[in-house]
């Protein structure tokens, strides 16, 4: 039994790639870092912002695997652009390259624009809750 129930009410807008809310009932709750797209040795990669919000993603679903999760079970996403035009403007992509990794379950989200990261070359980060049966 999923412990998470997504809620998005008819007086807000219609969300797109995010749930207005999120409920837990009962498990277990994992606090995931802030995930930029490092490879396994500290090299950043990804050219461009997909690139490196894909790595990104999948490095946040590598600590989540690591806990026993899945991407169906984030109930809380933030990720920090440096360029939130360049975010807005890659949105369909992003959002082709969400559904192809997580699924069309989404969590709650923002995003969040930034000076710089720690990863200096990095373009997004990406950090979340989950909430595990």
């Amino acid at each position: 039994m999923n412990p998470l129930t997504r809620i998005n009410p008819a007086e807000l807008a219609p969300p797109t790639g995010f749930s207005h809310a999120v409920t837990a009932t009962g498990g277990r709750l994992v606090f995931l870092a802030g995930q930029t797209a490092l490879d396994g040795d500290g090299k950043l990669v990804g050219a461009s912002l997909p690139e490196q919000f894909e790595a990104a993603l999948a490095n946040l679903f590598t600590a989540l695997r690591a806990a026993s999760g899945a991407p169906s079970a984030l109930a809380r996403v933030t990720v920090y652009a440096t360029d939130v035009a360049a975010y807005r403007a890659h949105t369909t992509e992003l959002g082709d390259i969400w559904r192809r990794m997580a699924g069309r379950e989404y969590p709650a989200m923002a995003v969040i624009g930034v000076a710089e990261l720690w990863d200096e070359q990095a373009m997004v980060e990406i950090d979340g809750i989950a909430v595990l049966d």
